[in-house]
């Protein structure tokens, strides 16, 4: 027993850190699992241990980020409306709830209808491997561009992404989960690319 919860913690320890690094913390998951493995345990309980851990990193990031995904304000001015019940409401956090939601629509209708089929396609070593190698040497030649053209900023500030903007990093997001392997984090710099090539 108490070799499985050490291992419980190792799991929890890589995803830990894949989360906060440009790399894919899913597909270091799954690539660790071939190594390490629980005993007697279905597929279903790992599929579910999966989304628990990941459940910890993203509470983390909401803890780290909450002053600017709180949506209540006491400023009026501030406010999406100086008086009623949208006075308590912060207008340009409102702005950035509704492109995260708008952000979330191609994975969350994707990804209901074809989880099963992406999973048993791509949820395999294999492919999280040619995931990590094409995506990788994808990410050095994006970067390598980027450095060449500093003149042409991107956007970056919350303020700046428009909800075009936003339903585009939903497709790449989507892409990054179809394909364990490829970061979701870095998978944006292609919507970075397309910024400054327009």
């Amino acid at each position: 027993m108490l070799i499985e919860v050490i291992k419980a913690i190792l799991f929890g320890i890589v995803e830990g850190i894949t989360e906060w690094l440009p790399i894919s913390s899913t597909g270091h998951l799954i690539l660790v699992e071939q190594f390490v493995k629980f005993k007697q345990v279905s597929p279903e309980f790992w599929s579910m241990f999966q989304v628990v851990i990941q459940f910890g990193a993203i509470l983390a990031v909401v803890l780290l980020y909450w002053n600017h995904i709180w949506p209540l304000t006491k400023n009026k001015e501030k406010a999406i409306k100086k008086t009623g019940i949208l006075s308590y409401f912060d207008k340009k956090t409102m702005q950035l709830w509704g492109k995260i939601l708008v952000a979330c629509v191609p994975a969350a209708i994707i990804g209901l209808m074809f989880d099963e089929v992406f999973e048993a396609l791509f949820y395999n070593p294999f492919c999280i491997a040619i995931a990590l190698i094409v995506f990788g040497i994808a990410f050095i030649v994006i970067e390598n561009y980027n450095k060449k053209n500093k003149n042409k900023k991107a956007k970056e500030k919350n303020s700046e992404i428009t909800y075009k903007d936003a339903i585009i990093i939903g497709i790449f997001q989507l892409l990054a989960a179809i394909f364990p392997g490829t970061s979701r984090s870095r998978i944006n710099y292609f919507r970075r690319l397309a910024n400054r090539l327009n």
